[in-house]
């Protein structure tokens, strides 16, 4: 990518944060669309991009004026010219090879096919994307967020199982199945006496996702709502929420199967992307609205912030305990944790870690992807064998 590139995206990127401070309602993916309706129309006109812009950012007629106003203050005559650089910044990334894979292991420990593993791009040359691997989320420009988002996109997640209440009939079983000995008994076989066996069944954890989108998190918030989306589409339950100042459930919009549709549907329905950050008050909601319902079968729940909060730290503390004592077990992910010399010092990441089993980095690409192997790997069992 350019230099005048790379400076094109970041300009589109500063006019979506001044779309943002105008009122309009923007998320991470507007700059993609942004550059994705220019594709079609064309930048020979500056009226024309003009009006594809406001196409894709304003929601109503009441707000073509305001919008005119932004564009008019911050882009200037070098408009069409940038926007050639933005062109071929958007390229697709380079072709990579599945050939670095994680293993996964299947409901009874044995490995599984290796190609239902979590794939990890490699790419030859020193320039490959194997390098943006290691390297923290906001510190990407925009066409390296671009690839990462991809990369993100492609992760195969292969859930772990756990056993179950529910048994199931196994010829190496460890428990003899009365029921189906006794109807077999009656059959033409029934002088022999035939002993079947059976088996607890195995199932998948639910995952319980609490993301934080608030201003402190705006860096982040994009790749880590990519990996959320891989983990809608490879669970069988996983409920998805995300928080500001307010609880917002976005299950529904998670599941279409293209993350960037899906992400912007999510920005449809959020309406305080990169506000305050109450993570007290949002815990409590969910726990007061949402526990009791998407709570059963032990799940897994992942909350995802950098621990900066503006509540109360007791409420903070008093909601994790009541969260804590009703899942199977809870996963803080925090982009920072993976920086040098971090502790868990900001008011709100100190009252909830009493309440956490594990404190995970996840900044960059490969701590998203340590977390998807943990997440495999994970048995522990609370049904009796």
């Amino acid at each position: 990518m350019s230099s005048t590139g790379t400076a094109a995206l970041r300009n589109l990127t500063e006019f979506v944060h001044a779309l943002r401070f105008e009122g309009f309602s923007v998320s991470p993916t507007t700059t993609t669309d942004l550059v994705d309706a220019v594709r079609i129309v064309g930048f020979a006109d500056q009226d024309d991009v003009r009006e594809a812009f406001r196409s894709v950012v304003a929601r109503s007629h009441a707000q073509t004026q305001s919008f005119d106003d932004v564009f008019d203050r911050f882009f200037t005559s070098d408009l069409l010219y940038t926007l050639d650089e933005v062109m071929d910044s958007f390229s697709a990334p380079p072709d990579v090879e599945p050939s670095t894979r994680i293993t996964a292991v299947d409901a009874v420990g044995e490995p599984v096919d290796r190609s239902d593993s979590i794939e990890v791009p490699e790419v030859a040359g020193a320039s490959g994307i194997e390098q943006l691997m290691d390297v923290d989320f906001a510190d990407l420009d925009p066409g390296e967020a671009a690839a990462v988002a991809q990369l993100l996109a492609r992760l195969r997640w292969s859930p772990s199982s756990v056993r179950s209440r529910r048994w199931r009939p196994a010829p190496a079983g460890s428990v003899p199945d009365m029921r189906r000995t006794l109807r077999a008994m009656a059959g033409p076989a029934g002088d022999l006496v035939p002993l079947e066996l059976r088996e607890r069944r195995y199932r998948q954890r639910p995952l319980i996702v609490l993301a934080d989108i608030s201003g402190s998190m705006e860096r982040y918030s994009e790749m880590l709502l990519y990996f959320v989306h891989g983990a809608q589409q490879r669970f069988t339950r996983v409920e998805s929420f995300v928080f500001a100042t307010r609880l917002t459930r976005i299950t529904h919009q998670l599941r279409h199967r293209n993350p960037t549709e899906a992400l912007s549907r999510v920005s449809g329905a959020v309406h305080d992307w990169s506000g305050g950050t109450r993570i007290g008050e949002a815990v409590g909601a969910f726990n007061k609205r949402w526990l009791r319902r998407v709570a059963f079968g032990g799940p897994i729940v992942l909350i995802i912030s950098d621990g900066w909060d503006t509540g109360e730290p007791s409420e903070l503390a008093r909601e994790m305990a009541r969260l804590h004592r009703n899942v199977h077990q809870v996963l803080w992910l925090n982009p920072l944790a993976g920086h040098v010399g971090f502790a868990p010092e900001a008011r709100g990441m100190a009252a909830a870690a009493p309440h956490v089993d594990q404190l995970l980095a996840a900044g960059t690409a490969q701590n998203l992807v340590d977390i998807v192997r943990l997440l495999e790997a994970e048995r522990r069992v609370r049904v009796p064998a």
